[in-house]
């Protein structure tokens, strides 16, 4: 099935530690066959443009590139978003 090379990409831009992304990673658990986890540490050098831009906001997502929500997951969001996408890959 040509469905899994073609799935989104989730990426959490995080630091250590960071108890609220934890939290996120948790509470996105059931959805993770659907898409692919990419995490940013945001406190390595390579990454300090996001750091400058999220350091007081973790965690951050953003779905295939587009920024989707920070601090908590927002299921309903994430979900249509998800979907859509989905849809637009099949």
């Amino acid at each position: 099935c040509s469905a899994s090379t073609n799935k989104p990409v989730l990426t959490l831009f995080t630091k250590k530690p960071c108890p609220l992304c934890d939290e996120a990673k948790e509470v996105l658990e059931p959805y993770k066959r659907r898409f692919i986890l990419q995490e940013v540490d945001i406190t390595l050098p390579e990454n300090s443009a996001w750091n400058d831009k999220y350091k007081y906001d973790i965690p951050v997502f953003h779905l295939n590139g587009k920024f989707l929500m920070k601090h908590r997951v927002d299921i309903p969001k994430f979900e249509d978003r998800l979907r859509k996408l989905e849809l637009q890959s099949e």
